[in-house]
């Protein structure tokens, strides 16, 4: 066995371990979001093949050029920050998108799928410690984006995601996704039209354990499966 199958397989039981920990109402099945930024298509091939079934990037072009020569069926997420002008290509490329972030976002990839004929699946994006280093909007402006998303024929809202701090001790992070968990759960009572609060994204390498406790049901997780990244 590789040492990123090994790896891999290691995130999985540290987030079936975090599951137990959940509280009742958190039990739904976790998605492992394998992050290959900066990572070659053998190290992918080789987390597929151990049982990778989504891969995560940041940026559009390199997803693309990788999409090329992977020769691997699998689930595709855009994960970084998606730029206007890049909606045409994400739409073409990724199964779901975690970050949206704003109207003129949502109404670039609302426009690039309708072209294409293609209802995209996508996630809001909560800046949730509002930190000025990171995407995402505020909690306060949350309820309208997503009543905009509702209204959209080719764009379906999922669910939400966001990025914890880089706290040094990271229970930090615990407030924080507890916080975001309770957002998610009160959108699932909203009366909403088209779309579902099916996925809660957050946790990385350093807190998914963390995350998954307080009821992420998607982890991205890159540098414990596939090491440091190579630039």
């Amino acid at each position: 066995m590789s040492e990123i199958a090994e790896r891999l397989h290691t995130v999985e039981r540290e987030i079936e371990q975090a599951q137990a920990k959940r509280k009742a109402g958190t039990d739904e099945p976790v998605g492992l979001i394998a992050v290959t930024k900066n990572h070659g298509v053998e190290a992918m091939r080789e987390a597929i093949d151990a049982g990778a079934a989504i891969i995560g990037e940041n940026r559009v072009q390199e997803a693309a050029q990788k999409k090329e020569t992977l020769e691997r069926s699998v689930s595709w997420h855009l994960i970084g920050h998606l730029q206007t002008n890049k909606a045409k290509q994400a739409v073409r490329l990724f199964d779901l998108i975690h970050s949206v972030d704003s109207e003129h976002l949502l109404d670039a990839v609302q426009e690039a799928a309708q072209k294409i004929h293609k209802v995209q699946d996508i996630l809001i994006q909560v800046n949730l410690a509002k930190e000025d280093s990171k995407f995402g909007i505020y909690k306060e402006d949350l309820p309208i984006l997503v009543q905009k998303a509702d209204m959209m024929k080719n764009v379906h809202l999922a669910g939400l995601m966001c990025i914890a701090p880089n706290y040094e001790d990271v229970e930090e992070c615990r407030p924080l996704f507890r916080e975001m968990r309770e957002i998610f759960d009160r959108l699932k009572e909203f009366p909403l039209f088209s779309s579902e609060m099916k996925y809660l994204s957050m946790g990385m390498t350093h807190d998914y354990r963390i995350a998954v406790e307080e009821g992420a049901n998607l982890v991205r997780v890159g540098t414990a499966i596939f090491g440091a990244r190579q630039y």
